[in-house]
């Protein structure tokens, strides 16, 4: 087992989604330092409130295309998370800036990793990497041939970077590959906010929620705290040159989603369907979670009823600070 105690660790993204949820559990495990490095295009100091003031964490606004930047930072380090991305969307808007950030940026970051003998490294994969999978619930050994999307694509190469890596230099990693993610923290603005946070906006207006489609589409959706929690788990583990599916192995679909989030809400609104758009064209998400239960130790504890509910009062409580 890696031992992290007395540890100085690297996090991209660190005020992130995610990322600050990682950071939060790295720090109950006592290490020397938690570097960050976040560009706050989507981290906040709002998400790292918890640990804004810590003196263990240094909090550098930058970006990962600095290459002197990343050099300076992975020099101090034992440990690295990789989880600076793009969005979906946004890759999919700017293919340039997407090459840039996901296949790049990680290119340089993994040669320093290996310059400066970093113990591990946890990379943030996600399961667009299969596009619509072959088999559910689906296994990491199913191929990724049927990814259509540059971000599906620029984390598979992350991947198969990391992994060429430990065979010619002996770069220990794990890449994790995140189903559909939700909790506080989340994105609640801007044109691609998930369908969650949409629908709370029509319960806060008593407006009618949209479904695109038929709500037949189904996500495996995993709390944020249980995420961060597999990130925790894969470095302190033996495991390496091996991706992990992160997930519930639970598929729910829009219109069951939809349901959960009224009722946990006692809200009596009933959906209008519109045409599905065609910038993600994956029908169906069920992580098999097998493996990472068995090497990593991993299991998901928040249900998607407790997740929505928790949700919903922090987004709530959000709308009264920004209203008040």
């Amino acid at each position: 087992m890696n031992n992290i105690n007395n540890s100085t660790i690297f996090v991209t993204g660190g005020a992130g989604f995610i990322g600050s949820y990682v950071v939060e559990e790295l720090l109950t495990h006592s290490p020397k330092k938690i570097i960050i490095v976040d560009n706050f295009v989507r981290g906040s100091n709002r998400n790292m409130v918890n640990f804004i003031q810590n003196p263990i964490v240094e909090i550098i606004e930058g970006d990962i295309r600095d290459v002197a930047l990343m050099d300076r930072c992975i020099a101090q380090c034992d440990y690295v998370f990789h989880m600076a991305a793009l969005r979906i969307n946004a890759c999919a808007a700017d293919q340039k800036a997407g090459f840039e950030v996901m296949q790049q940026a990680t290119f340089e970051i993994a040669n320093l990793c290996v310059k400066h003998k970093i113990k591990k490294v946890v990379y943030s994969s996600s399961a667009s990497v299969y596009g619509l999978a072959q088999n559910f619930p689906t296994p990491e050994s199913d191929n990724p041939y049927n990814n259509q999307t540059f971000y599906g694509g620029a984390k598979m190469w992350g991947e198969q970077l990391f992994r060429s890596y430990k065979f010619m230099h002996g770069l220990d990693y794990c890449a994790l590959r995140y189903f559909n993610v939700y909790g506080e923290r989340m994105d609640t603005d801007g044109k691609y906010t998930e369908v969650m946070i949409k629908w709370l906006d029509c319960i806060r207006d008593n407006t009618a929620p949209v479904i695109f489609g038929d709500g037949t589409d189904t996500m495996d959706f995993i709390h944020v705290r249980d995420v961060a929690h597999s990130n925790v788990l894969a470095l302190l583990s033996e495991a390496t040159d091996e991706a992990f599916n992160v997930g519930t192995q639970t598929e729910t679909s829009l219109s069951q989603l939809l349901d959960v989030l009224l009722k946990v809400n006692n809200c009596n609104l009933s959906p209008i369907y519109k045409e599905a758009n065609s910038i993600n064209p994956v029908s169906r998400r069920l992580a098999d979670i097998s493996k990472a239960q068995k090497l990593l130790g991993y299991e998901p504890t928040i249900t998607l009823e407790q997740g929505l509910t928790d949700l919903s009062t922090w987004y709530f409580d959000n709308q009264k600070q920004v209203n008040e």
